[in-house]
């Protein structure tokens, strides 16, 4: 189990990097990567630690919120980070309602494959 798990947060992230690195686009790199930042946040997670599978991805549905709520709050202003290029990256700068709902659509993803996975695991 926790070795499926650890194989999608490796090539979730080498996805993202990619995403980060390459992609300029205006879909790609704002949704679709936000999206994926909370499917590699789960997966990473559960590659170590077992917990239900809806607590653990509302938990990180909620962590991505907050770093959103942060952002709107302009933490990284207040810190005096908005130079340091990790702190850009961590935290980001910018609050975006289209990022919450890229958030939301990497959770359902999450709950997709778990119910999935779930099912196939009982029918066989």
């Amino acid at each position: 189990m926790y070795k499926t798990y650890s194989i999608l947060s490796v090539l979730l992230f080498l996805v993202e990097l990619y995403i980060a690195r390459y992609v300029t686009d205006s879909i790609i790199r704002p949704f679709v990567g936000d999206a994926l930042i909370v499917i590699l946040i789960y997966t990473g997670i559960r590659s170590f630690i077992s917990l239900p599978y809806l607590k653990l991805a509302v938990g990180v549905l909620l962590f991505a919120y907050g770093i959103e709520a942060l952002q709107a709050l302009g933490l990284i202003y207040i810190l005096q980070w908005e130079d340091k290029q990790w702190a850009r990256l961590l935290l980001g700068h910018v609050f975006d309602w289209k990022d919450l709902i890229a958030y939301t659509i990497g959770f359902l993803v999450i709950l997709t494959f778990e119910k999935l996975k779930t099912a196939m695991h009982n029918s066989g």
